[in-house]
């Protein structure tokens, strides 16, 4: 990192850390729907029985009325894959990520049963259950952590100029409240996405590392997280596409403009391209190296190297289904999740924004100043945009190509949470071009109502007050802003006090991935 660029105030981060070990008692301790039972079966399943044999976590789920639906029996529990094992429609990146968290658990289940607590030690007593949920949402945290150390250098810029704190923390607060990774992280926490969301940004920390040297070293470890991201959610390796036309980019032009992360090396001396594409090769065989943990749960499951046919056969590679996802009234992500529009229209000016020149100094000016408040964006940032817009794009098309594009029965267009760091860089650039121009508070107050959109929307959703198969966006404004204040404390003693009153009653199972 160049001594100019401005780096994230610690005091910042500390801030985000104390709000976020405040809002710990929000975390929701249990599993409820099928998803989450499939990523913890693995985890289950290889801790215990140190196998991909997931008949006796389904059966407990089942037989304990966690997952007790005909269509669960059906699916789990009468259905064989081409190896004979029970299907399982997750991956093992969850369950990799979770493994600390689930030793700690097991280590507290083992004290307290030596302790004489009547605790089991099975892997489905509740430190095990609590272990997983708290370690998805330290996840999410992390996510916006890692997310706001890499949009403070692309959004303030290389002026060197000291960032206020406040300023730091607005895009990671508003993302961290105004889109689905709030639910993923603190309502159904055993889902992937929390995962999901710490992954593709650790991904993206790395990548912008990297690209200045693209050294050996340096895209092994980029392709050692690729293949995290990979095994996390299938569809998080388009995100690989970014880096892959930066490469590409830096292959054909050179480098660049003066980095933001990192430090500049030539790449136009004689075999410097050769080198590259050797250590591209180094980047690949590393990729594979790490994946290896997934491909032996494919094999053992399905006995192949990629997933069930039960899940190929649901994607058509038109995308028919792209611009709903989007713009749906009843499903769209922009609709669910309308803060988005905003960080990716940050994202979209951040990719047309070209370095103002300094005005001519006149005689009596004094030194050159910049035309606009923005021209202190970094000369690179582009290029990283277009990359970035890049990698949305490919999630809107693999979303779009989904059978089950419209993830009704889940909370929001949950596909899109892996898109955190993304939006947390948008919205950043957003608020930095924002700075000093008159429509900064008209700005502030949309991204506001945007944010209570969502927090609202979650509120509807844990309470019933929705039609959780679909968005109805008339009665759910109406609910939002007239009748949820005068019953908002009385939710929110509920959920801290008697969390229980939101979800008695028979189980359901998720919609399909």
């Amino acid at each position: 990192m160049s001594p100019s660029t401005p780096r994230v105030d610690r005091r910042a981060l500390v801030v985000l850390l104390l709000l976020f070990a405040a809002s710990l008692p929000a975390v929701t301790p249990r599993i409820y729907a099928s998803d989450e039972i499939e990523y913890y079966a693995f985890l289950r399943s290889l801790w215990f029985d140190r196998d991909f044999s997931f008949e006796n976590e389904y059966r407990h789920f089942y037989e304990a009325g966690i997952a007790k639906s005909p269509g669960f029996h059906e699916t789990f529990l009468e259905r064989t894959t081409a190896t004979g094992l029970r299907v399982n429609f997750g991956t093992i990146g969850p369950a990799l990520l979770w493994a600390p968290f689930f030793a700690a658990g097991d280590g507290g289940a083992r004290v307290m049963r030596a302790l004489g607590a009547p605790v089991a030690v099975d892997g489905f007593s509740f430190p095990y259950v609590a272990s997983v949920c708290y370690g998805s949402a330290f996840y999410g945290m992390a996510a916006l952590l890692i997310s706001m150390i890499i949009a403070v250098p692309l959004a303030a810029g290389r002026d060197g100029g000291r960032v206020p704190r406040l300023r730091q923390m607005a895009a990671p607060l508003a993302i961290w409240l105004g889109t689905p990774l709030f639910f993923y992280m603190y309502v159904a926490p055993p889902m992937s996405h929390a995962a999901s969301a710490f992954a593709v940004p650790a991904f993206v920390f790395a990548w912008l590392r990297v690209r200045r040297t693209w050294s050996a070293r340096g895209l092994a470890v980029l392709g050692a997280l690729a293949a995290l991201m990979s095994m996390v959610r299938e569809q998080d390796f388009f995100f690989v596409a970014g880096p892959a036309l930066d490469f590409a980019w830096t292959l054909a032009t050179g480098p660049g403009p003066a980095p933001v992360l990192g430090d500049a090396a030539g790449t136009r001396r004689p075999g410097r391209r050769l080198r590259l594409v050797a250590n591209a090769a180094a980047g690949c065989a590393a990729y594979a190296v790490a994946y290896l943990p997934q491909a032996a749960a494919y094999l053992a499951l399905n006995g192949r190297l990629w997933p069930s046919e039960l899940v190929t056969r649901k994607m058509n590679w038109l995308a028919p289904h792209a611009l709903q996802v989007l713009a749906s009234p009843e499903h769209g992500f922009l609709v669910w999740t309308p803060l988005a529009f905003f960080a990716l229209g940050g994202l979209t000016a951040a990719f047309a924004w070209r370095r103002q020149r300094s005005a001519p100094a006149g005689p009596a000016d004094g030194p050159s100043t910049p035309i606009r408040q923005s021209g202190n964006l970094p000369d690179d940032l582009p290029r990283i945009a277009a990359c970035m817009l890049l990698m949305g794009i490919l999630q809107v098309y693999v979303a779009g190509s989904v059978e089950s594009w419209t993830v009704a029965g889940a909370f929001g267009q949950r596909r899109f949470v892996a898109l955190t760091v993304m939006l947390v860089v948008g919205l950043a650039v957003l608020i930095e071009m924002a700075r000093g121009l008159r429509w900064r508070w008209p700005l502030a107050a949309l991204l506001a109502v945007s944010v209570w959109w969502n927090v609202g929307l979650i509120v509807q959703f844990g309470a019933g007050l929705m039609d959780r198969q679909r968005l109805e966006p008339a009665r759910n404004a109406y609910t939002n802003f007239v009748v949820l204040p005068r019953m908002l404390p009385d939710y929110a003693y509920r959920y801290l006090v008697e969390r229980e009153s939101f979800y008695r009653g028979p189980a359901v199972s998720a919609p399909p991935r």
